[in-house]
C-alpha cells in the first residue's frame, strides 16, 4: 500500500517546464497534495491545458507565467509577478530542461551554449532570485537532474556536461543554505548543523518500501543531513 504523500496546503509552489513531462505530472500531482502554483513553460496551450487539469484536481487556478528562462527579462518576470501574487516562495522546482543529441565530432559551440543556457544557466538566475525568499520561509529547492549527469552516454555530449554542471551546482548550493534552515549552523560534520533522528530515517525507508517509490532502484539515497556533500577539513 503507498504511504500518503506530504500535505502542501499552505505552500506556494513554483514549477518550472510545466508545459510536458515531469514538470506537468509535478503540478498535477502538487495541486491534489493541495499548493498553491506557479506553472511556467515555453509551450502556451500546453501550459493552459496543465493549468486547467490544476483546477479540477484541486479547484484552485494556478498562476500560468508562460516564458522563455533562457531570456533574463522573463525570468525577473517570473518571480517578480509570483511574489506580487503570492507575497511568499515556499518552493522551488527546476524541472525546465531540453537535449539535443550531438558527439565531439559534430557537436557545435551553438549547441552547447543552448544545453547550458537552459539546463543551468536559468536554474543559476532563477534560483538566485528565489533564495531570498525560500530563506525567508525556510524553504525547499529541487532540481530535477538525469542520470546522464551521474554516468557517461555517448552521442549527448553537452547534455551530460549540463546535468554534471546541475548536480553540482545541487551539491554547493545545499551546503551554503544549509545553515539558514536550523538555527544552529553547519559546525563539524552535518551541512544541516545537527544529527538525524531515527524517525527521519524512517520516512525515508517507509518511502522506499512504498509504490511511490515505484521508478527508483539501485539508488543510494543519503539521509544524513548533508554529510556526504561535505568535504573534509
Amino acid at each position: 500500500m503507498a504511504t500518503t504523500l506530504g500535505n502542501l496546503a499552505g505552500k506556494v509552489a513554483l514549477i518550472t517546464g510545466a508545459s510536458s513531462g515531469i514538470g506537468a505530472a509535478t503540478a498535477e500531482l502538487f495541486a491534489k497534495l493541495g499548493a498553491s502554483l506557479v506553472l511556467t513553460g515555453r509551450k502556451v496551450d500546453n501550459l493552459k491545458a496543465v493549468g486547467e487539469k490544476c483546477t479540477q484536481c484541486s479547484g484552485n487556478t494556478p498562476l500560468l507565467i508562460p516564458g522563455d528562462l533562457s531570456k533574463e527579462d522573463d525570468t525577473n518576470n517570473l518571480m517578480k509577478t509570483t511574489i506580487e501574487h503570492y507575497k511568499r516562495l515556499n518552493v522551488l522546482v527546476n524541472c525546465a530542461g531540453v537535449i539535443e543529441l550531438g558527439s565531439i565530432e559534430n557537436t557545435s559551440l551553438d549547441q552547447f551554449d543552448r544545453m547550458f543556457n537552459i539546463n543551468v544557466r536559468s536554474i543559476y538566475h532563477l534560483t538566485m532570485l528565489a533564495v531570498p525568499h525560500l530563506v525567508d520561509t525556510k524553504g525547499t529547492i529541487v532540481n530535477v537532474s538525469s542520470v546522464n549527469g551521474m554516468r557517461s552516454f555517448p552521442n549527448v555530449l553537452s547534455y551530460c556536461m549540463s546535468k554534471s554542471a546541475l548536480d553540482q551546482f545541487t551539491r554547493c548550493t545545499a551546503l551554503e543554505l544549509a545553515p539558514k534552515q536550523f538555527l544552529e549552523r553547519s559546525k563539524e560534520t552535518h551541512a544541516l548543523g545537527r544529527p538525524g533522528q531515527p524517525d527521519e530515517v524512517a520516512k525515508a525507508i517507509a518511502f522506499l518500501a512504498s509504490d511511490d517509490s515505484s521508478f527508483i532502484t539501485g539508488a543510494c539515497v543519503p539521509v544524513d543531513g548533508g554529510r556526504h556533500a561535505m568535504c573534509p577539513r
